[in-house]
């Protein structure tokens, strides 16, 4: 051949979000408490809690690294004469560098940091020591953009073999800092002393598409669990909605929009001077991806009749699809807890996933609830533990073995009736569930066309067909095209030829048909 150059294509731009490493990690932080001085010592520890703050996250390369908190809450028997239940609360900071081989500066992270549990100890009367159990789930994300050729400009006897492919492209992604604040007034006769837990939760999440923006509205459920100078324990709850605007250029209402609400601080503190109130601030990051399924004419193949082409292939894994869906999980128990004399204070929730299977038409869960359950005994308070395991199937011809799913859970009911001794509960789980396909698609990135060679001449070439022999990649080899094959030999179905057939192969030769 000659000199080389590159021919002219059409292109069509996809950028694919793809998920390039995934982790789950357990880490273990840990800290000393301190009693301060105006509170009574630990006689024991009945139950430790706490709210999880991610402020920053950053993804390095080769790593990522996770900088946050935990608001704990320990709620204590006092070491004193009335044996009094009181709290404790501290902030366990921490900073978490995960090893992660495909992580670069340029990607983006998915973070999801969990207490499984609380390990706390009492070192004497003013000193505990808390371990807090983390299990730490990641997702990096490359967001890449290629181009597919999808069709050759300039060159009049271009022969195609095309293939028309879905592909579910990246329109753009955002995010957004909310604030929502509240303050709950509770009732004038209780009298604060301290704040023993807080449960926080964001739920109903859900978006809604503007031109170039995306409105993205969830609920911040808050529940607080407070002491009173009379000593009684009192509950005051608020949902504070969550709504802010993630600006993304190009989306529209056809654009399908994924979202997550993550919480990066949590301040909760008792108003003394406003009379009896809770101030509650809540500092929310809102993650925003747009996708849009596009149809794409892809090129297979192609070769010129009379021209010498070579072209480059390129294998990349692309989302054909993109669903979401969700269903919820009924989950009804009877806890036989004698020592149960009054009632129950507080029961947090958390289920996981411990198993997921993934079959055609359907998916299949193994999980665990894990109820912390506080209650009164006697005079005072208690606490115990509650493992129950749960399988979920969750149906939909959308789904077949090949599905990539992630899965959140969230607690949508929790119902307990005390009976004689006995917890009747009933806990509903939500599953949302994103579920994506992927497909290898072996593109063609660049055409190329070579000074051409001279034509030999033959007055007519007959051809016995082969195993693996398709009409198209006969008249590539003998630079025909199939209309022509097929015209001349009276082919009626241009897919079906058997093996042995004869056939006459018409050929071009510098625009002039040789026969």
């Amino acid at each position: 051949g000659g000199n080389i150059m590159v021919v002219e294509t059409a292109k069509n731009q996809i950028v694919l979000n793809q998920i390039v490493g995934q982790k789950k990690e357990n880490r273990q932080i840990e800290s000393d408490v301190i009693v301060n001085d105006v509170k009574p010592d630990v006689l024991n520890v009945i139950a430790t809690n706490g709210v999880v703050n991610i402020y920053k996250k950053d993804v390095m390369d080769g790593k990522i690294r996770i900088d946050g908190a935990i608001n704990t809450y320990i709620i204590y028997m006092a070491d004193d004469k009335q044996s009094q239940v009181r709290s404790l609360n501290t902030s366990l900071d921490f900073t978490q560098v995960i090893d992660m081989e495909n992580a670069r500066e340029s990607m983006e992270a998915q973070v999801k940091v969990e207490v499984k549990n609380f390990d706390t100890r009492i070192l004497n009367g003013r000193k505990i020591n808390v371990k807090a159990n983390l299990e730490i789930s990641i997702n990096i994300y490359s967001n890449e953009s290629f181009n597919i050729v999808t069709g050759v400009e300039k060159i009049n006897d271009i022969q195609l073999l095309k293939n028309t492919q879905q592909i579910t492209s990246l329109i753009g992604n955002g995010t957004n800092k909310v604030v929502a604040k509240d303050t709950i007034a509770i009732d004038v006769s209780d009298d604060l002393v301290e704040i023993m837990k807080v449960n926080f939760k964001i739920i109903n999440e859900e978006t809604k598409i503007s031109y170039n923006k995306v409105l993205s509205k969830a609920d911040a459920m808050v529940e607080i669990m407070y002491l009173t100078e009379d000593n009684r324990i009192c509950k005051a709850t608020t949902q504070m909605p969550i709504m802010g605007f993630v600006e993304i250029q190009n989306v529209n209402e056809n654009s399908k929009c994924e979202v997550q609400n993550n919480l990066n601080n949590l301040v909760i503190k008792p108003n003394h001077q406003e009379g009896n109130s809770i101030s509650v601030e809540a500092e929310i990051e809102v993650v925003c991806m747009a996708y849009e399924t596009k149809e794409i004419n892809m090129i297979e193949d192609l070769y010129s009749i009379t021209e010498e082409l070579s072209f480059t292939k390129k294998d990349i894994n692309a989302v054909t699809e993109r669903n979401k869906m969700n269903d919820t999980c009924i989950v009804q128990e009877n806890i036989r807890m004698p020592e149960l004399t009054g009632q129950v204070l507080d029961v947090q929730i958390n289920p996981s996933i411990n198993n997921t299977q993934v079959r055609k038409g359907k998916i299949i869960y193994e999980g665990n609830l894990n109820l912390q359950i506080l209650f009164e005994q006697n005079t005072s308070v208690n606490s115990r533990t509650v493992d129950l395991p749960f399988n979920f199937d969750v149906n939909s011809e959308k789904i077949d073995d090949k599905s990539i799913v992630e899965t959140m859970l969230e607690i949508r009911q929790n119902d307990f009736v005390v009976r004689d001794g006995t917890i009747e509960m009933t806990v509903g789980i939500q599953f949302n569930i994103s579920e994506q396909k992927n497909k290898v698609l072996n593109m063609i990135e660049e055409v190329d066309m070579e000074e051409s060679k001279d034509c030999n001449t033959y007055s007519m070439v007959i051809y016995f067909v082969k195993p693996g022999d398709t009409l198209w990649s006969i008249a590539k080899m003998f630079r025909s095209t199939v209309e022509d094959i097929a015209r001349v030999n009276d082919i009626e179905n241009i897919n079906k030829i058997r093996i042995g057939q004869q056939l006459y192969i018409p050929r071009f030769c510098r625009n002039r048909i040789v026969i």
